[in-house]
């Protein structure tokens, strides 16, 4: 991997975000000890944590080591500003968001690189990395295979032409990473899938039915709060990506689409915003319309979720 890595001091950077996770990051720090392939480098960003992690890392870092281990604090801004952070100091040819409460398979950077390497080197360029599945900790595979054991094609085309929604692990060039920010609006969760749907408008991915990945179910996500309002801010933000910059995928899966524009109009009236507000920010006419159909029944799930919350005094939306 000389030449993919000539301009990085190592082949991959290892990304953590954490927030008061230090009761799981050692499964992290074990699997990577593991790795068959050790040209890597491991960042944390702690998100503003409160219990030991900084303590632990500490710990880790001052061991002798096969790679080096690096330790950035934040305060809490959320994930998706973590990952900003992360790729501004990058080293690694490639980017790999390894999440605090999960680990990998021994043979993992090993097998990125060599399917890497698959790709003919004239047309890597055209391509933002490789992309895995990911396994329970019992083994068993996160959602479904994908429609062959090595596809070529955009992350647009794997969720709307071959219908995969299911968990992955992306292993993503650190200078197409740097191409696309994640937007950091003041919200504390803004989901990734938004990232790298703008990244299959202009690169391909390969795609490899590997679980590489374990994806651990013992904690409670952090991504989530106790009430269907909490990210809603941010959720609100991934749907108006959905319905202004993905619509020309409408016809291949129209009904994702219209759940969408329902949970677009939930999570607006959770974060407060007119009706006015809400068609305005619709780009174009077709997702204004499936707003429209959809917003009756945004309204009563609306009226649903401040029930659950104990919230009893709804107010109606504000008018146009």
């Amino acid at each position: 991997m000389k030449k993919a890595s000539e301009k990085a001091s190592v082949l991959f950077t290892v990304f953590t975000p954490a927030y008061n996770r230090a009761h799981t990051l050692g499964r992290v720090y074990a699997s990577l000890k593991e790795q068959t392939l050790q040209d890597f480098e491991w960042i944390i960003v702690d998100d503003g944590s409160s219990d030991d992690t900084s303590t632990l890392v500490d710990s880790w870092a001052s061991l002798p080591s096969c790679f080096p281990i690096r330790y950035y604090y934040q305060s809490n801004r959320g994930k998706h500003a973590a990952i900003n952070r992360g790729v501004q100091e990058a080293k690694g040819f490639f980017f790999i968001i390894l999440d605090s409460d999960d680990s990998c398979v021994p043979e993992a950077l090993e097998r990125f690189a060599y399917h890497w390497q698959t790709i003919p080197e004239t047309e890597q360029s055209r391509f933002c990395g490789v992309t895995s599945l990911c396994q329970y900790e019992t083994g068993s595979l996160v959602g479904v295979p994908f429609p062959g054991d090595a596809v070529t094609c955009t992350h647009l085309e794997m969720i709307y032409k071959f219908k995969i929604k299911n968990e992955m692990w992306l292993c993503v060039r650190t200078n197409v990473m740097k191409e696309f920010p994640f937007p950091e609006p003041e919200v504390r969760y803004f989901p990734e899938a938004t990232v790298w749907t703008r990244m299959g408008r202009m690169y391909k991915t390969l795609y490899i039915n590997e679980m590489l990945r374990v994806y651990w179910q013992d904690q409670p996500s952090l991504m989530r709060g106790g009430s269907p309002g909490y990210n809603a801010a941010g959720g609100n933000l991934a749907l108006l990506s959905v319905l202004t910059e993905q619509i020309d995928w409408f016809v291949q899966d129209p009904t994702y689409f219209i759940r969408c524009a329902v949970h677009y109009a939930r999570f607006s009236f959770h974060s407060n915003l007119s009706l006015r507000s809400q068609v305005s920010a619709l780009t174009n006419f077709k997702a204004k319309i499936l707003w429209a159909i959809g917003l009756p029944i945004a309204w009563i799930v609306y009226l649903r979720d401040r029930g659950k919350s104990g919230n009893k005094k709804t107010k109606g939306p504000r008018g146009l």
